[in-house]
């Protein structure tokens, strides 16, 4: 795997979170910009790794499964961006609402890949089936991991 290719994702996903727009349009039209980029060059590197044709079965469920991805990316980013900007007035019930509601988008994701590695074995194998499962558990680690580089601890900017 080239780790150019992902360093670059990486770059474009933090990105997203330094270039957060007040204005609530502006916003989503940043994300739909920045996933389409990022979407473009993960589907280049999954191409690479997979090495199917693209008359494999893969790639239709690889696009259904892209396009729920991204619904729930848009509510993680929404959902963090709600975070920072209400930071300084967080209490014990936004901090449990914003928990409970990453557990939830944490759970819905890897249902979500549970859900695709299994129509992705199917319909392609269980070779495809599995690199599909662990390159994406890869993209996932490193969007978690970026997160968590570039977002504040709860208490951390109160010391």
């Amino acid at each position: 795997m080239k780790k150019r290719n992902l360093n670059l994702l990486n770059a474009l996903f933090i990105t997203l979170f330094l270039c957060h727009n007040v204005n609530a349009q502006s916003a989503k039209e940043e994300t739909d910009l920045y996933q389409s980029i990022f979407g473009m060059e993960k589907k280049a590197i999954v191409a690479d790794f997979i090495g199917v044709d693209s008359a494999d079965p893969f790639w239709v469920l690889y696009d259904e499964y892209e396009t729920k991805r991204k619904e729930l990316g848009k509510d993680r980013i929404n959902a963090l961006m709600n975070y920072v900007d209400n930071y300084d007035g967080l209490d014990d019930t936004t901090y449990d609402t914003t928990i409970k509601k990453m557990i939830a988008l944490r759970d819905g994701h890897d249902k979500l890949m549970d859900q695709y590695y299994k129509k992705v074995k199917k319909a392609s194998g269980a070779k495809v089936a599995a690199q599909f499962f662990q390159l994406e558990g890869f993209f996932l680690s490193e969007i978690r991991s970026a997160i968590f580089e570039e977002i504040p601890f709860i208490g951390e900017l109160n010391n």
